[in-house]
């Protein structure tokens, strides 16, 4: 019941209640009208009481001097000599500066359970038997190790395992964060959670459970929120020397002047209301700032972190790069065929896919205005490539082995673009008409505009940039080499981006992790300020972040980091101002300059100086 009504009344209604209440009690002090009953009493009770509650609590069960035990003995002093409205003034500013901070560390905890969402929950198992196999619907958590597990396109991997049977594409970005599907075959590996797309396959189950890479994916973002602590009040963390220091200078005045008015003066002008103020309104100034800018800053923690991030490290797929994927190469490879005519072939064959790779050249034609054929005969062949007949003659599109499969023959021109182009980490259709390669059409995902030119701002910043990825070594040194990025950290699982961030944390670096895919949530949640592509990024990776990109445009990074220093360098001119104000306050009361109704107002005029040099930052321009 206790606890109840101090959440009532410290939530912002009853504030904002309380507030106009003192305000009364100031209209009428200054205008010398006097009332049987003074309104700052109500600011008293509904400001006050969750500060006396807060206070008593902590001392008693935690053992805890905070900031709010100072300003309840300074309340509770003030109301025994009959000054009520600085007994309120009080209470009313640090209820509003407690408001401000919780608005800046308010959290999101949907992403764990979209996260959790993800883990597909049935499963078709092969069973054996004299009359032959036969398939049966279970619960996936029923599947053991060893067990045969069918899986059909479009459907959900329900545990890691083995193809045993089947050749198929795997949408695996959920893990690894590439953006191209995997082909996979007998032999091959997959990961619970991702997307079979075409051929059904027959897995070995290796890892169930509690044990499948999408499980370990779940505790290891549960971990990482797990070791996020919660930033403390600055008042509060001064307030173990601040209390002591505030009653033993209250009590020396008291026997040296006989003067209680003195003493309970000290108390009021002690109180860290202006301290209390200093972070929380210059957070709050700069998520303004940033939102209008299409950042939106979830925490408080995050911004003063960022100003002391000195490594950045960088997701490719759909964070460097646009995610998407274009045709890059129409490279014809016999004579009398035309680029054209190449894409023109390509594109009438693979229009009848539904694999990326065959939609991204389809639409790639289209965008040419190049005119299709007619196809006959058309073959998918999944992880592979498809054949079709066009003008009476076989074409094939896809992979080398599959054209050495169908015993075509590659000579070395064939070799040499395959090297070059695999190089540059751009996936190969290769196109054969009959018997003949004629030529090569690449495929690859494009770099953000503005990447190079962030990459070395942030260098120029004296900021390490760093590239974690999933994909091969080859694409992510093709697509650092662009940006000008050195340090490359290729074909990581979320636990190796987690355990990346963890080495370099250990080097005493402050590590941002700017990612977009749920393979990335660990890893922003893990480093000390996490950033997500809020446009097109998964909503688990933006939930787990601690900023979002609502444009995907990481130019913006730069000009986060430099708020961030302007943040925290506003916070330590605002804690300064406060203390200087308080100490030339302390020094006033002792001498009876101020009493207390004077010295609530110096302590207000404080706190207004605070708030204003902190709104300054709404609209200060960054180049």
């Amino acid at each position: 019941m206790l606890k109840k009504t101090s959440d009532l009344f410290a939530g912002l209604k009853w504030t904002m209640v309380s507030g106009i209440f003192l305000a009364l009690s100031l209209i009428l002090l200054l205008t010398g009208t006097e009332l049987a009953f003074d309104p700052a009493w109500v600011t008293v009770v509904l400001s006050g009481y969750p500060l006396l509650y807060l206070a008593i609590t902590r001392l008693i069960y935690k053992k805890w001097i905070s900031s709010a035990l100072l300003i309840s003995i300074a309340m509770v002093a003030s109301i025994a000599i009959g000054e009520f409205f600085a007994a309120g003034e009080v209470a009313f500013i640090m209820a509003i500066g407690a408001i401000l901070e919780d608005k800046t560390v308010e959290r999101a905890k949907k992403g764990l359970k979209k996260l959790i969402s993800l883990t597909p929950v049935q499963a078709r198992r092969i069973l054996s038997d004299t009359h032959g196999s036969r398939e049966e619907m279970v619960p996936a958590g029923q599947i053991q190790e060893g067990e045969i597990i069918r899986v059909l396109p479009g459907e959900a991997i329900p545990v890691d395992g083995q193809i045993t049977a089947g050749n198929t594409s795997v949408d695996q970005s959920i893990m690894t964060g590439e953006s191209l599907p995997v082909d996979k075959g007998a032999g091959d590996g997959v990961y619970c959670g991702t997307i079979n797309r075409f051929g059904a396959i027959d897995i070995v189950a290796t890892k169930v459970g509690k044990d499948s890479s999408l499980q370990r994916l779940i505790r290891l973002v549960q971990d990482a929120e797990n070791k996020k602590a919660p930033m403390q009040r600055i008042a509060d963390r001064w307030a173990t020397w601040l209390v002591p220091m505030a009653l033993a200078i209250a009590i020396i005045t008291f026997f040296a002047t006989k003067d209680i008015v003195r003493a309970v003066t000290i108390l009021v002008v002690f109180c860290p209301c202006a301290l209390a103020l200093a972070t929380p309104t210059s957070i709050m100034a700069a998520i303004g700032q940033a939102a209008k800018h299409g950042v939106i800053i979830k925490s408080g923690e995050a911004l003063e972190n960022m100003g002391k991030v000195d490594c950045i490290a960088f997701d490719k797929t759909g964070t460097l790069t646009k995610g998407n994927l274009v045709a890059a190469d129409i490279c014809p490879l016999a004579e009398g065929i035309s680029k054209e005519l190449l894409l023109g072939l390509a594109a009438s064959a693979e229009s009848y896919s539904e694999h990326p790779l065959a939609k991204a050249i389809v639409a790639y034609a289209k965008e040419q205005q190049i005119t299709m054929q007619d196809v006959s005969d058309f073959q998918m062949f999944p992880g592979k490539g498809v054949t079709a007949t066009i003008n009476s003659e076989t074409l094939l599109c896809g992979t080398l082995s599959f054209l050495k499969e169908k015993n075509i023959h590659t000579d070395e021109m064939v070799v040499i673009t395959l090297d070059r182009f695999r190089a540059e980490g751009k996936a190969i259709i290769l196109v054969a008409l009959e018997e003949t390669v004629i030529g090569a059409i690449t495929l690859s995902d494009t770099l953000r505009d503005t990447a190079g030119d962030m990459v070395r701002e942030l260098q120029n910043m004296n900021t390490q940039v760093v590239l974690l990825t999933g994909d091969h070594m080859h694409t992510a040194k093709y697509f650092a080499q662009k940006v000008g990025i050195q340090t490359i950290k290729a074909q990581l699982l979320p636990e190796d981006k987690v355990t990346s961030i963890e080495e370099l944390a250990n080097q005493g670096r402050r590590v941002c992790m700017i990612g977009d895919g749920v393979n990335d949530a660990p890893a922003l949640k893990i480093a000390h300020v996490g950033v997500a592509m809020g446009g097109m990024g998964s909503d688990i990776a933006v939930e787990a972040a601690d900023i979002a990109l609502i444009g995907d445009d990481i130019g913006k990074i730069p000009y986060l980091k430099k708020l961030s220093i302007a943040t925290l360098s506003t916070i330590k001119f605002n804690i300064a101002l406060s203390m200087a104000i308080n100490f030339i306050a302390i020094i006033l009361s002792v001498t009876a300059v101020l009493n207390p109704i004077t010295g609530a107002l110096v302590h207000n005029a404080g706190s207004v100086l605070v708030v204003l040099n902190a709104a300054l930052l709404y609209d200060r321009k960054f180049s």
